[in-house]
């Protein structure tokens, strides 16, 4: 690693760990480049150096503080059988930690970031690699993309060249599933509804599999892990 390289993997954990400080204390939407410069000990100008906009410095520390999903995902998905399984078991990790931490997953997710976001992960993984060393090969991938949309289309593939999905049912499954997370996140942050987030996990998970289940090759419902 060049002296460069180190530099801005210095800077950027400086930056990154304050600005998760900030979240922790006060509040994802207390985040402000102020905040996080004063909290660093720099100017606010240094880090528009290394990060081009807010969004970014808040995307990055609210992916390091998903690391026990990372670490729980990887665990479920192990549990499946087949890509089927596996696809249903990586909706139950991510319904039960995102609606636990709806306002990281938002920040990740599903807030605006700009141009190439999957670029972000990339840089991100590349300055804490340590983070990825006991996830397995095929959910590297997975976890690279920052698109939800290609995340679950990758296993709902998967799943129709096993035979456990109608090939043609593919794209508007993984559409619908992801409408129905989508909701049910954006109802609880905007206080539309009144479930805590087992009860909220619960029943997303409910609909996804009633979603999925209308795809199978056959209806019957394969037994839950």
């Amino acid at each position: 690693m060049t002296n460069r390289a180190i530099q801005k993997s210095r800077m950027w954990k400086y930056f990154i760990e304050a600005t998760k400080e900030i979240i922790e204390t006060e509040g994802i939407h207390q985040v402000t480049i102020r905040k996080v410069a004063d909290r660093a000990g720099y100017n606010s100008a240094t880090i528009y150096n290394y990060f081009k906009e807010l969004s970014h410095l808040v995307f990055f520390a609210s992916l390091k503080m998903l690391k026990s999903y990372v670490d729980d995902v990887t665990t479920y998905m192990a549990r499946g059988q087949n890509s089927y399984e596996k696809y249903m078991l990586a909706w139950e990790c991510m319904c039960k930690h995102s609606f636990e931490k709806p306002e990281l997953f938002h920040a990740v997710f599903i807030r605006d970031l700009g141009n190439h976001p999957h670029k972000l992960i990339e840089e991100y993984y590349s300055i804490y690699p340590a983070e990825l060393i006991n996830v397995p090969p095929e959910l590297k991938s997975i976890l690279f993309e920052r698109n939800i949309t290609k995340r679950g289309l990758s296993l709902l593939d998967n799943a129709a060249e096993e035979g456990h999905i109608k090939r043609e049912d593919v794209e508007e499954i993984n559409e619908m599933t992801i409408l129905i997370w989508q909701g049910m996140l954006s109802n609880m942050l905007n206080n539309r509804i009144e479930y805590d987030s087992q009860v909220a996990a619960s029943r997303t998970m409910h609909y996804i599999e009633k979603t999925v289940h209308s795809a199978l090759t056959t209806k019957a419902l394969p037994p839950r892990i």
